[in-house]
């Protein structure tokens, strides 16, 4: 089985090649990155010989459909802007397609794509990472034990580092529109639109994450679990995180500089020279990304120091018995799974267990399966039901 890699020498692109190069159903993994140099040290740092390093460049789009004509899956852990062009060269490859999310908006446009994905007898998972993914799929969970929905309410709570820590998690680019985009939440049987960094509550996350403050934040889980369990009855779902596991004075400061319109992509004139302000700002922000290599397990199995908790709430019926299913799935020192979680899937796809066409998780995969596989990587999932008395 060999599986490639876009955007390997990320962090969550990394963490994709260290899970599935430790996996023993996958023969070979292809870090294919614009960066050969840093796709290389997370080769290096891994150390696996099962990896190879190629450079691509996904605006050439005839190279990527050669490159994906020689694998049996591919994870795009690429920014989501790519999610649409990488998704046209699987279809004219014929490789079958995972990715980390397309932020509500995207993912909408790429369910689209399902009947040419039929057509050309290949399958593509949207949006498999921590969160979207794990609670797409813990909806699923709860979602087959119910006879009615009222309600799915998501929560992303991540460790919060100290407040002079100025990191960014995960992709600035990506941070960026989450942080100024308007989420979209699903209430009384509508898509509605909210405002960035609203509707704080404190949630209880498992020990040691404990109290955490959460607020909304555009996500594409919205954008497919009110369609998927529309025969249910579903009325409201919504996607709320904490800061985006970064600090509340550093979200603060990048908030000034976009609303001082620093996060503009339209050019301005400076000095002759036309030039985007969020370029700018994006290329400016990303000395404070952490290279992808602090956040694989290093040797001996000691992994970073990380805890992250995705909690899933589903409220119905089941024989006209209110219920509540609560599933938390938690990662302390183990594998990320923003990483882990595309891996299994591609391994999945490659093993062609889930079928042609174009699928958000909750409907291509197994809940109880798909959490057996991220057990294996220290993420375990539990579950808690709390039903009425009479």
């Amino acid at each position: 089985m060999k599986i490639l890699v876009l955007g390997g020498a990320g962090k969550m692109g990394g963490i994709a090649v260290q899970t599935l190069a430790n996996d023993s159903r996958v023969d070979e993994v292809i870090i294919a990155d614009l960066n050969p140099e840093a796709a290389q040290a997370v080769a290096d740092f891994i150390g696996s010989p099962k990896i190879s390093v190629t450079s691509i460049d996904l605006r050439d789009h005839e190279a990527l459909v050669e490159a994906l004509k020689d694998v049996d899956a591919v994870v795009n852990a690429t920014v989501y802007y790519t999610n649409l062009p990488v998704m046209e060269a699987c279809i004219q490859a014929r490789t079958p397609y995972v990715d980390l999310g397309g932020l509500f908006h995207t993912t909408r446009k790429q369910l689209q794509l399902d009947e040419r994905f039929r057509r050309a007898g290949v399958a593509a998972v949207l949006g498999v990472g921590s969160a979207p993914g794990v609670p797409n799929v813990q909806a699923r969970y709860a979602a087959d034990r119910l006879d009615s929905i009222e309600s799915i309410r998501i929560y992303d709570g991540i460790k919060p580092p100290p407040p002079e820590n100025s990191a960014f998690t995960y992709a600035v680019a990506t941070i960026l529109d989450e942080l100024t985009m308007k989420p979209m939440v699903f209430r009384d049987g509508e898509f509605i639109e909210a405002e960035p960094l609203s509707e704080f509550e404190d949630y209880q996350f498992t020990k040691p994450l404990g109290n955490l403050p959460m607020h909304l934040s555009l996500h594409s889980e919205v954008a497919t679990l009110p369609l998927s369990f529309a025969d249910k009855g579903v009325k409201e779902v919504f996607f709320k995180i904490n800061y985006w596991g970064m600090s509340p004075e550093t979200v603060a400061r990048v908030r000034v500089l976009a609303d001082y319109g620093l996060n503009n992509p339209e050019p301005v004139d400076v000095k002759g020279v036309k030039v985007a302000p969020r370029d700018l700002m994006v290329t400016l922000l990303r000395k404070y990304e952490p290279p992808a290599t602090d956040f694989l397990a290093p040797p001996a199995n000691r992994p970073p120091d990380w805890t992250k908790e995705i909690v899933t709430e589903v409220r119905g019926t089941k024989e006209g018995r209110e219920i509540t299913y609560r599933l938390g799935t938690l990662t302390v020192k183990g594998a990320l799974p923003t990483g882990a979680a595309p891996a299994i899937v591609a391994i999945w796809l490659a093993e062609g267990r889930i079928e042609p066409g174009v699928h958000p998780p909750e409907l291509a995969l197994d809940p109880e399966d798909f959490f057996a596989e991220l057990k294996k990587l220290g993420i375990e999932t539990q579950v808690t039901v709390t039903q009425a008395l009479v």
